[in-house]
């Protein structure tokens, strides 16, 4: 009975602080922490200490599973080069450097553990700043570097953590060690795709939605527990599952059940991802009161957690300085592989001249992809390109969150100091989360005074509607033409017709071209009018999918334009789908 009174009031408070931060304009992590630590402190609420593994294991991986189903993978590819540096690179060097400063200044707290200290410290979380940034508008570039670190910085944190305990127990061997560093990223890859794999080919042959939530709950676990069986990193197994999976859904997944998962694990990661801010807060108390008695007493911990946080800071902006400028150059290497396609293009089509067309077709159809795709990036890059605003932004966006609390307990009882590592841990976490998340808005709004560009562009928008609702009408015309030759069909009232090419337009709102009617058309003799309205609409739907998913795949049209233009198509395929009653 307590236990579902607890939950009951969680779930009470989550909602509630919800409603209020978006009031008073705070992002709801910051006022969870504080709202946790007041909670805490009450007299007649007991201590709260959550076992480590409910985090690692039973929070963590839908956590980042949702959040690799929701990336882009058009935005996670282009990005990877600095989410690369700040999730892997830097996070060892922050890591290091801590360790190797407080060892120093601390000669009683052995090298490794202050490095399993820096590992646990050095990864942010991006939820408090990205929830910041988009409500004022950052940059999207910005936002989807930001998303793309906190996805993988996690992984190389914890593979971190569990070399320099290893270290600890005498065991360590630098070959060793880099080896094992290395297999961990390289298997997770692996299990990560294979799980993707294996569980998008299941639930593509799902056709009840209740049988298709319940996989869809269990995956992140399905990728997880592999992963961390063999030695590898099961957080980065299931942020590739979870990419995986995000960029097959809309070539193999219904409708329906792309509209039940995202309305499912949107209610997930809320709970999850403000319930454990809420518990950050809940658990200050018993972690004060365990270091107040020892020798290495509260203001000691106090001192050096904001040493740290002013190191975190430092070294961030020491790191993202070259980072920013070392990305200015992506223009030119853009330019170049363009340049080298347009060369492969030339050979292609004096081969074509010389053989004919055979076999060559295709090969020149995807020469013709990477073409475009090419140029995309380079516009996308000129467009976006980073400059030393993006690089105050990212350099102060670096909030920690409930993964290093988490990974800081997962320490053995063993360690010498482990409550005073603990108690460090959680001070830097809270401490950024605070500073950072209550000065960013101020920051954004002096760097970028008239606001950012973001949202969906209109016009980009009916670009694309256009696109799409041109290759609907095309698909109808020519499924048309092609029944015409057939003598069994029958003239079919003008009137079918043109609601088929209606619904393909209102599909994509407002936005889309008129047409002009081009008379009376053949169907099936077998058809209802209903019947023939259905079949037309969805031939449209499915040619507009595929442009959907061409134009993904190059990249011309942003991110958000594609999701929202995908959103349209899902509401037109669900309308059209039959009600089976399961």
């Amino acid at each position: 009975m307590e236990l579902a009174l607890v939950a009951v009031a969680a779930v009470v408070v989550l909602v509630g602080v919800s409603l209020v931060s978006g009031r008073i304009g705070i992002a709801a992590p910051l006022v969870l922490v504080v709202v946790g630590i007041g909670i805490g402190y009450l007299p007649w609420v007991p201590l709260v200490e959550i076992d480590p593994e409910i985090i690692l294991l039973g929070i963590l991986p839908p956590l980042l599973y949702s959040a690799a189903m929701n990336v882009p993978f058009v935005d996670f590819r282009r990005n990877l080069r600095p989410v690369a540096g700040l999730s892997v690179l830097l996070v060892i060097l922050s890591a290091l450097l801590v360790g190797w400063l407080l060892h120093l200044a601390v000669p009683a707290l052995p090298f490794p553990a202050a490095v399993a200290l820096g590992a646990v410290i050095s990864p942010p979380d991006a939820v408090a700043a990205t929830s910041i940034g988009k409500r004022l508008g950052l940059p999207e570039r910005i936002v989807s570097i930001l998303e793309g670190e906190s996805l993988v910085n996690d992984a190389t944190s914890l593979v971190l953590l569990r070399t320099a305990l290893a270290a600890l127990s005498g065991s360590f061997v630098f070959w060793e060690a880099a080896g094992a560093f290395a297999f961990s990223v390289v298997a997770a890859i692996g299990v990560g795709f294979l799980m993707g794999f294996i569980t998008v080919w299941i639930r593509a042959r799902l056709n009840n939605p209740v049988h298709d939530t319940l996989v869809s709950f269990v995956v992140p676990f399905v990728a997880f527990i592999p992963a961390e069986v063999i030695g590898a990193s099961g957080v980065l197994s299931v942020v590739v599952t979870g990419l995986y999976t995000g960029y097959h859904s809309v070539r193999r997944f219904s409708a329906v059940a792309r509209t039940n998962e995202r309305l499912n694990w949107r209610t997930v990661s809320f709970i999850l991802e403000n319930g454990v801010f809420l518990i950050m807060g809940l658990q200050l108390h018993v972690l004060v009161n365990q270091v107040t008695d020892s020798d290495f007493h509260l203001g000691h911990v106090a001192l050096i957690a904001g040493g740290l946080v002013l190191l975190l800071i430092v070294s961030r902006a020491l790191f993202v300085v070259p980072l920013v400028f070392l990305m200015r150059g992506e223009t030119r290497r853009r330019r170049a592989k363009g340049d080298e396609l347009a060369r492969l293009e030339a050979k292609l089509e004096a081969k074509l001249a010389k053989n004919g067309r055979a076999n060559n077709e295709r090969a020149k159809r995807r020469l013709q992809l990477m073409k475009d795709r090419a140029q995309a990036d380079l516009d996308h890059e000129i467009e976006q390109q980073l400059g030393w605003r993006d690089g105050v932004v990212l350099t102060w966006s670096a909030m920690r969150g409930v993964v290093t609390l988490a990974a800081a307990q997962s320490i053995s009882t063993d360690v010498p100091y482990r409550p005073q590592i603990i108690l460090i841990a959680f001070l830097v976490a809270v401490a950024t989360l605070l500073l950072h998340g209550l000065t960013l808005p101020a920051v954004i709004k002096w760097l970028w005074p008239r606001g950012v560009k973001s949202g969906v562009d209109n016009t980009e928008v009916e670009a694309l509607s256009h696109d799409l609702v041109d290759a609907g009408l095309e698909a109808i015309d020519d499924e048309l033409t092609i029944e015409t030759d057939d003598p069994d069909r029958i003239m079919t009232p003008d009137s079918i017709v043109q609601r088929a090419k209606i619904s393909t337009k209102a599909a994509l709102g407002p936005l889309a071209l008129r047409f002009h009617e081009t008379g009376a058309v053949l169907v099936p003799t077998a058809e209802t009018p209903a019947e023939s309205y259905v079949r037309l609409t969805r031939i449209a739907l499915e040619a507009q999918r595929a442009t959907l998913l061409e134009e993904r795949a190059i990249g011309r049209y942003s991110s958000k334009a594609l999701r929202a233009a995908g959103l349209a198509l899902d509401a037109q395929e669900a309308r059209l789908s039959p009600f089976t009653g399961e």
